[in-house]
């Protein structure tokens, strides 16, 4: 039992399962059934990869707590789902399994540099060949076979193989972050090279894949491809471009989500769940972000945990790029609209990035943007952004940018708020008209009558994100007076700036509106708060013409 061969410490899965009455734990076992059914198959290796804080770990944890012989006896899985499973008795803790966590790997590299020097020992590739190579020679069923075979300090292709050839030796490969080496030595093209030659040389000749019953590499990368073909194509890739049919274990479901916020411990609701951490739509099937919802659940509030991450440097040099007018692309998905790419081309490493297309696919694969299936299509997506979460991270991405202030929509945005408070009714319904027929809002229907006033509330609220972001909060249909309110924009510091009601009408009359705010009192809560700071607002789009109307006075 050691940290490579054969793992039997507790790890993240089996820390959950212990605290699984105190603390939230969904119950996703039934996956080891599927990856079980799959030992000695000749497709029997997978790459499934999805962002940072997907739950990733705690999979490869579970497989290696399922498999490894060195959990044997320690009953880790006693009332769980999987135990009701045919197979589980079967493939319970019955195999030699290599468990390589690329961090941990990592980290004892940069030690070993400082403090010590193998013969033959020389890049991170050539460490990891003789990390895993200790731990086997350290076995005592293999030492004589290496000693035999004068297994030296690399050549793990030589090693397994006479493990298997001499003994019958089978393995599990189980490989967290497979594709560290990719993201952190993203420059070193010699590293990277020697890294993929060394998978390689266990998964596509006919010598290593002998050596294994079943492989699983994880990582936030699909594996990369050299000339539009994986390096790895004896692999079977699942991510979030193509998760088919893996999808509910990339997240929480929305039934599991349910389960979790009607717990008589959590505060939070579901629908403040989806707003802030769901949205990834995978083949129809909805995802919630796994550990911003426990966190979330845990603090009793939503908020951005993703900020935490460190991939905002990442994708702020991806949109800095600006290829194609992908900064433009992206206000545009942050206020609402979505973006057409195609994934045909994407080498699935943060190197070659060569289009707006390679941004995309990449922003996909690191979470920051969801994606939907173009009809009859196997390479054209629709990008989006999921959440409140990752649109307040893209916001905050962006307005660090030095071209921030520059760009046009900005520009509008400020115009907009600026004709408001200063009660002009006619160059606000034409920045309105303009928003309209913008990117991110001229796919909705107006002329809907189920949604017309809901477009033209988004269509507003659109304009104002921007300028709004600093000084306002946004309420809508707020309990006000004798009815609600359509929007409310409240100032965050009181009396810095001036409470703003709007309402809105549909094929009416901007004054209809204004008068409904007036007779309805929807000030009325607010006047001793903000008194001689309301302004009311009435707009109105007329389906006839389409055109806009705006009526603004302030509340004497």
């Amino acid at each position: 039992m050691g940290n490579i061969l054969n793992p039997g410490r507790e790890n993240s899965f089996t820390r959950l399962v212990k605290s699984r009455k105190t603390e939230i734990f969904i119950d996703k076992t039934d996956f080891l059934e599927v990856m079980s059914s799959k030992i000695n198959d000749e497709k029997r290796f997978f790459a499934v990869t999805r962002p940072r804080r997907f739950g990733k770990t705690v999979t490869a944890h579970m497989l290696s707590a399922y498999f490894s012989k060195g959990y044997a006896g320690q009953n880790i899985f006693d009332s769980l789902e999987i135990t009701h499973k045919d197979s589980f008795p079967e493939h319970l803790n019955k195999y030699d399994v290599i468990y390589i966590d690329m961090n941990s790997i990592n980290s004892r590299y940069n030690s070993y540099l400082k403090n010590e020097k193998v013969h033959g020992v020389a890049s991170l590739a050539d460490y990891l060949e003789y990390s895993i190579i200790t731990e086997l020679r350290e076995q005592q069923d293999f030492a004589a076979c290496f000693e035999k075979h004068n297994i030296k300090n690399t050549g793990l292709l030589v090693a397994l193989s006479s493990l298997q050839n001499d003994l019958n030796a089978q393995f599990i490969f189980i490989m967290d972050e497979w594709d560290l080496i990719c993201r952190e030595y993203r420059d070193d093209k010699q590293l990277q090279k020697d890294y993929i030659d060394l998978l390689k040389d266990l998964f596509k000749t006919d010598d290593g894949q002998a050596c294994f019953v079943l492989a699983y590499l994880t990582g936030i990368l699909p594996i990369k491809k050299y000339n539009s073909q994986s390096a790895l194509n004896t692999f079977l890739e699942y991510n979030m471009l193509e998760p088919e049919p893996f999808e509910r274990y990339f997240g929480f479901t929305e039934t599991e989500t349910a389960e979790i916020a009607a717990r008589p411990s959590c505060k939070l609701s579901q629908e403040e769940l989806k707003d802030w951490y769901e949205g990834y739509r995978l083949n129809g099937i909805d995802i919630y972000n796994p550990n911003s919802v426990v966190s979330a659940v845990k603090d009793g509030r939503c908020k951005s945990y993703w900020s935490r991450s460190s991939s905002n440097e990442e994708v702020a040099q991806l949109i800095n790029m600006n290829y194609a007018g992908v900064k433009s692309d992206i206000l545009n998905l942050i206020e609402g609209g979505r973006v057409q790419f195609d994934t045909s081309n994407f080498q699935n490493d943060m190197v070659s990035i060569n289009s707006k297309d390679d941004v995309l696919c990449l922003l996909a694969c690191l979470g920051y943007v969801g994606c939907e299936n173009v009809k009859n299509s196997d390479v054209l997506k629709i990008a989006y952004v999921p959440n409140k979460e990752i649109r307040s991270v893209l916001t905050g991405i962006v307005r660090k940018q030095n071209w921030y202030e520059r760009m046009d929509t900005i520009e509008r945005s400020e115009n907009l708020l600026k004709a408001i408070r200063s009660l002009d009714g006619n160059k606000t319904a034409e920045l309105i008209q303009e928003i309209h027929n913008s990117p991110a809002v001229s796919l909705l229907d107006y002329n809907d009558e189920d949604n017309d006033e809901e477009s033209l509330t988004y269509c507003v609220m659109t304009g104002l994100l921007w300028s709004t972001l600093d000084d306002y909060t946004c309420h809508r249909e707020e309990q006000a007076g004798k009815g609600k309110v359509d929007l409310v924009y409240e100032p965050n510091i009181k009396g810095a700036a001036p409470l703003i009601l709007i309402e809105f009408k549909y094929g009416k009359s901007a004054e209809e509106a204004l008068k409904q705010i007036k007779t309805q009192e929807y000030f009325r809560r607010y006047t001793k708060l903000y008194p001689k700071n309301i302004l009311l607002a009435g707009i109105n789009y007329d389906p006839r013409s389409k055109n806009h109307q705006c009526l603004i006075e302030k509340l004497n």
